[in-house]
């Protein structure tokens, strides 16, 4: 059973190689891996609205709730044993601020990626296939 539907930037090089880590780690394959990006995403899964999943992370519980932002690092990162790389993050006082800090860098995320590896957006990247990456 997916215990945890993950909406992630397919066209974003920072995104994808973090969903790729985090497929790798997911042996027991606890969670489903959804581009946002895929032209049919808004038919499939109409009540996850795509500019919203865009603006901040979004995932799923197998109950139906969303959850956001650094909650779903946290959550997904504890599913492969790892939640203790977002832990500090969720701590009372620090949570206010790593939240501030996640927004800035969701919305800077593909500027960010240019800086930090040269490439801002994937136009066919795939944890599975790897990417083929425009600047």
């Amino acid at each position: 059973m997916t215990e945890l539907t993950l909406y992630y930037d397919g066209q974003c090089p920072l995104c994808v190689a973090e969903v790729t880590q985090l497929m790798k780690a997911d042996k027991q394959q606890k969670m489903q891996m959804v581009d946002i990006q895929q032209s049919d995403f808004a038919e499939r899964y109409p009540h996850i609205d795509p500019q919203a999943a865009s603006d901040i992370l979004h995932a799923e519980l197998p109950d139906g709730r969303i959850i956001l932002g650094l909650d779903v690092a946290h959550k997904a990162w504890g599913l492969v044993g790892r939640g203790y790389l977002y832990a500090p993050l969720r701590w009372p006082v620090i949570r206010w601020f790593a939240d501030i800090a996640y927004l800035w860098f969701a919305r800077n995320r593909y500027k960010i990626s240019g800086w930090l590896t040269g490439k801002e957006r994937c136009e066919t990247c795939s944890p599975d296939k790897g990417c083929d990456i425009k600047k």
